[in-house]
């Protein structure tokens, strides 16, 4: 089970509205919309995606890296240390 599973309804309702958005962006492309009015709905995308990631990033550590604790030191760095890589990746896009 993953951190995220009683949030999935929560997480996919979200991902449908940011693909939602990304067709809105496409179609304002196809239309020639103002480019600053194309921008401020990329904007709108990147932060509905770093909400996403940080909600999966706190279940990540509130239920996997936990029971990492639980489980020993050796499983405890395991998840810290692939926690840490995931804020990197996302500290880097």
């Amino acid at each position: 089970m993953r951190g995220y599973s009683q949030d999935t309804d929560k997480y996919l309702a979200r991902l449908r509205r940011i693909e939602g958005q990304v067709r809105g962006i496409q179609r304002m492309v196809t239309e020639g919309q103002y480019c600053i009015d194309v921008l401020t709905q990329i904007s709108a995308i990147e932060s509905a995606l770093n909400a996403v990631a940080l909600g999966l990033l706190e279940d990540h550590l509130n239920h996997c890296v936990v029971d990492a604790v639980k489980q020993g030191e050796e499983a405890q760095r395991e998840k810290m240390h692939e926690a840490t890589q995931a804020v990197a990746r996302l500290l880097k896009s």
